[in-house]
Order: structure tokens, then C-alpha cells, then sequence
């Protein structure tokens, strides 16, 4: 880019991932440069699935406990969500999406389809989460899920007809974004036929 020079980056924290703050000059429309500084948090990348059952028309889903919306708001800390997890080492985004399937959910997939792709929030954090969905049936499941206890996950598995799932989107009990655009990606592609909505 023609219009960003001068960039200096300084590592403000690494506890649990890397927080910098980073001084730019930029140019913008009118020709003149300004000297910038914004913070940006990289917890590197991330995958989420929607499990689907077309026969029951019901969809899995995750609660857990989220602090950082606690934080801000604690009675909506209990969070609703498409299982997801960071994507590790050399993992592709598949790979790390039939795992986590496993571990957060208990079921088996042995494959999955990437429909979307978007930054969480780009004004601040590097995360980009690559959406999966996958169709899923009563055979597929071999444990109870509920995460490692060596991350100190404690997840409550949903299983949830389609259609509730999206009027607890219009009544605000689901407010995470990569939820809803899963969500909304099986409504307007019709994912589940027998759970047309008028």
C-alpha cells in the first residue's frame, strides 16, 4: 500500500496471546499524512462448525461461561455458540474443526464443508474465523463432549430444533456472531428443507 509508511510495532503484552501497539504514518484522501497508533490483539485464527440434522431439523449448539462478556454485561456471560476453536500449530482449518467437533460436542465427523470466511473484528483482532457446517446424525455421536478438562472447558451441549435456534436469535439469546451467520447461512440456504420458516 502506496499510503502507509513508517510502521512501528510494539509488543504490549504476551500472556496469552500478543497484544501490540502499532504507530503507522498513513495517507488519506486529501494528500495529507497523519501519524497513527492502534492496538491490535492476535490470537491467531480460528474454526467454527454448524451441526445439522435434516430428518429432526435440529442443529447443535454450545453454553459456556465467556468472562470478557461478563466483563461488559455478566448476565449474557453464559454464552450460546456453534462449537468453534482455535486453530493450532500447522492444523489446517478442517482438521482443527473434526477435532473439535469431538472434544466440545462428542461427535464424530469425518468431513465438513468451509461455507464462509471473516474477521471477528477487524478494528482489533487478527482472528480469522473460517465457518464450517456439516450434517450430523444420532449414530455419529460416541461421547458426551463437553470439552478437555485440560483447558479447563466446561461446555453444555444443545441440541436444539432449527427454528427455535433462529427466533432466539431475533429474542437476543443468541448473540455471538459467528453463530448467527451460520445460522442465517443454513435459513437462506435451506439447509434443513422440513424447517422452512415462513
Amino acid at each position: 500500500m502506496q499510503n502507509l509508511k513508517n510502521i512501528i510495532k510494539t509488543t504490549l503484552s504476551k500472556e496469552w496471546a500478543t497484544l501490540d501497539r502499532i504507530d503507522y504514518d498513513y495517507q488519506f484522501k486529501n494528500c495529507k499524512w497523519k501519524r497513527l497508533s492502534r492496538e491490535t490483539y492476535n490470537r491467531g485464527n480460528g474454526a467454527a462448525i454448524l451441526l445439522y440434522n435434516k430428518a429432526k431439523a435440529t442443529v447443535i449448539l454450545t453454553r459456556q461461561f465467556r468472562m470478557p462478556i461478563y466483563e461488559t454485561t455478566p448476565n449474557e456471560s453464559m454464552s450460546i455458540e456453534a462449537c468453534a476453536g482455535a486453530i493450532d500449530n500447522n492444523d489446517s482449518a478442517l482438521e482443527t474443526i473434526i477435532r473439535e467437533t469431538e472434544e466440545e460436542v462428542g461427535y464424530k465427523i469425518s468431513n465438513a464443508k468451509q461455507v464462509l470466511t471473516a474477521y471477528t473484528s477487524p478494528g482489533a483482532l487478527t482472528e480469522k474465523m473460517y465457518l464450517f457446517v456439516a450434517e450430523y446424525n444420532d449414530r455419529m455421536k460416541f461421547n458426551e463432549g463437553g470439552g478437555l478438562d485440560a483447558e479447563d472447558e466446561e461446555i453444555e451441549v444443545l441440541e436444539l430444533p432449527f427454528s427455535q435456534t433462529l427466533e432466539m436469535v431475533k429474542n437476543e439469546e443468541i448473540i455471538d456472531a459467528k453463530t448467527i451467520m451460520l445460522l442465517q447461512y443454513a435459513q437462506i440456504n435451506d439447509l434443513l428443507q422440513s424447517a422452512k420458516q415462513n
